[in-house]
């Protein structure tokens, strides 16, 4: 792999995830506090991208398989979401922002699978593939630690919607970054390649491994949701907590390089799988004794290591089970089920939970992240059990 592909391919990577990791980890911070909203509403606004991953990918997977060049699609749809942020930036009312967040999240949905893609079929060796990986992550922390200094400079941690312009712009880079891309063209086979790649689910170990897949992935909105404003609640201030929670992100971009492809060896694919959902098990019960602080802090790295071995490997061990002329459209499967299907539902179940163990205009955190600890600890005996491989 040559130097110059390494780092197209990484800045694409890094840019896609700082986008998505600018607001989505302190969003909730602003609607919960200045904007008022309830929980009901704050899981509406999270649950946007998610309702648009069950329609979107599907969509862009089949264009890319079929007909259009995916950097193409990548320009044209980062074009729309820098300007569609900005105007959620300006909004406060709810109805308005959720339909802003709503659009955007249609457009930058079909980017996801179409990024890792990109990736798959240009690079076939394990060890690039996780460099590239590694930008995910690294970009998604890049992007918090400039927000933490940002605030720190421009005391604008208290209105919140900084976060929202910070994925913007970067969103800007990303289009510039995109035009310079290697042309990745569209296979143009006959067929249907999305119907190809959903009979992928006739095989009960895929179908196994999809269906946890959506219920791991959809009480991950339960640390998305609810980890700002049980860190406010804990003591950590508001303006500390995109650093904090970025602690994650540094440990999945180590994770990814140092050990991902190294444990699958080790232990394959089922037992890699099964250590990554156990990760978000022990964060949730973390959650649950609420204290002490420097535990909630620390156990952020658990974030980190249960999305490199769970998410990361779950698409690593999907491709490895596809054609190459479907690739796109069984990535996109796996985005529709995990971000899509999985964290839609999980964001108005989390947002239900938390209401009904909110008094006092307080969240009682304990039982709320008591909910997912339990069911994740279930999804982890259903694969020890049930997956093969």
């Amino acid at each position: 792999m040559n130097m110059l592909l390494y780092v197209q391919l990484s800045l694409v990577m890094g840019l896609e995830y700082a986008i998505w990791g600018a607001w989505m980890p302190v969003l909730a911070a602003r609607l919960l506090g200045p904007l008022k909203f309830t929980g009901k509403q704050t899981g509406w606004i999270y649950a946007t991208l998610p309702l648009a991953c069950i329609i979107s990918p599907l969509i862009a997977g089949q264009v890319a398989d079929k007909w259009v060049n995916a950097e193409w699609i990548l320009i044209v749809s980062h074009l729309i979401g820098a300007c569609l942020l900005f105007l959620a930036a300006t909004r406060e009312k709810f109805t308005s922002l959720l339909a802003a967040m709503l659009l955007w999240s249609f457009f930058f949905a079909g980017t996801l699978p179409i990024v890792n893609a990109i990736l798959f079929s240009k690079v076939s060796d394990g060890y690039w593939i996780g460099w590239v990986f590694f930008w995910a992550p690294a970009g998604w922390a890049l992007a918090g630690y400039f927000l933490t200094g940002v605030r720190q400079v421009f005391k604008t941690a208290d209105r919140g919607r900084d976060c929202l312009f910070l994925s913007a712009a970067l969103s800007i880079v990303m289009v510039g970054c995109c035009l310079l891309m290697p042309k990745t063209p569209a296979a143009g086979t006959g067929g249907m390649p999305i119907l190809e790649a959903l009979a992928m689910l006739k095989s009960g170990n895929f179908l196994v491994f999809v269906v946890v897949s959506v219920v791991v992935a959809g009480l991950m909105q339960f640390y998305f949701v609810g980890s700002a404003q049980l860190m406010i609640d804990s003591g950590i201030k508001a303006k500390y907590i995109s650093a904090v929670m970025a602690i994650a992100q540094v440990v999945q971009a180590v994770a990814t390089f140092m050990l991902m492809q190294q444990l699958i060896y080790a232990v394959g694919y089922k037992w890699t799988l099964i250590i990554g959902a156990a990760c978000w098990m022990t964060l949730y019960f973390v959650y649950v004794l609420g204290k002490p602080r420097p535990l909630i802090i620390i156990s952020q790295s658990l974030h980190g290591l249960a999305y490199v071995l769970f998410i990361i490997v779950g698409q690593k061990f999907a491709n490895s089970l596809a054609r190459e002329e479907i690739i796109n459209s069984v990535q996109a499967i796996i985005f529709a089920a995990t971000t899509g299907v999985g964290m839609f539902f999980g964001t108005h179940f989390a947002g239900i939970v938390m209401d009904k163990f909110k008094k006092q205009d307080k969240f009682q955190w304990r039982p709320v992240f008591a909910v997912p600890a339990v069911i994740t600890l279930v999804s982890v005996l259903v694969l020890a059990v049930f997956l093969k491989g």
